[in-house]
């Protein structure tokens, strides 16, 4: 695959290989029904789907020393050295491996969750942090980051319920725009590891949703699913694509007039 753009679709009758990865504690809740619903979907278009239910998994959320069996008791941990040894030699805690493993096996990874504090819940943003590992998903031993990647070829989706109105995340939204919430996730995840994301999907005014606006969101959520091999990625600047200097700063000039903020990474349409 040429570095410089990104994954091309994918045939939407072709049978694909989807991880949808939830966070949400309550077995009933909105992002439940999403996550059971978007399972449903793809596996009724004849893809195949797995589910990595977090808190049922009791997920372990932080990065220790319990992460690394072969550091020993008396050993500073650093965390990007040690994850990278114990990838690269197949050290890693079984939980850990599994996750890698079902990552690797998928063709596109959702993430389901609500927006806590502007950000996936912990459990979440744990599984990132550990399941992520030097030497799997950055690090100077896999293809260098905001290109090629590690996990190239692979398509993205955030799937995301907030409890703001959808004019809170607007461009004048005293929330900023989704896009830019999201960020780290969309770019400093997907991006940096080499999948491409489409624009996320999202679920407002969360805490009370009345049945209706439950079935126009699932109708809309079933046609981003069905456009999830198809749809154009945001198309994020690659890093080897010739707009960044060797301190990975944009060069001057390359942005369209008026450009600013988060959107420079963004190539102009």
């Amino acid at each position: 695959m040429n570095a410089t753009t990104p994954p091309s679709p994918s045939s939407p009758s072709t049978p694909q290989r989807i991880l949808i990865v939830s966070a949400h504690p309550e077995g009933d809740s909105l992002n439940a029904s999403l996550t059971d619903f978007a399972a449903g979907h793809l596996r009724a278009a004849g893809h195949e789907v797995r589910v990595s239910d977090l808190y049922a998994m009791k997920w372990k959320a932080t990065v220790d020393a319990d992460d690394f069996p072969d550091l020993a008791a008396d050993e500073r941990l650093h965390v990007m050295a040690a994850s990278q040894d114990a990838t690269l030699a197949g050290r890693l805690t079984a939980d850990v491996a599994a996750e890698q493993e079902k990552v690797r096996w998928a063709d596109a990874v959702i993430l389901q969750f609500p927006m806590w504090w502007f950000s996936p819940p912990a459990i979440l943003k744990g599984w990132i942090d550990r399941v992520f590992t030097a030497g799997f998903g950055y690090g100077p031993k896999v293809p260098p980051p905001y290109s090629e990647g590690p996990l190239a070829g692979r398509r993205a989706l955030v799937s995301v319920t907030a409890g703001a109105r959808e004019t809170s995340f607007s461009d004048r939204g005293i929330h900023g725009r989704l896009a830019d919430v999201l960020y780290p996730v969309q770019h400093g995840l997907f991006w940096f590891t080499g999948m491409a994301p489409v624009e996320p999907f999202a679920v407002y005014g969360a805490n009370d949703l009345p049945a209706e606006r439950f079935e126009a969101a699932q109708q809309e959520y079933a046609r981003r699913l069905d456009g999830l091999f198809t749809d154009e990625p945001v198309p994020f600047r690659t890093l080897v694509g010739g707009d960044y200097d060797h301190d990975m700063r944009l060069l001057p000039g390359v942005e369209a007039p008026g450009t600013s903020g988060l959107d420079l990474h963004v190539r102009p349409s």
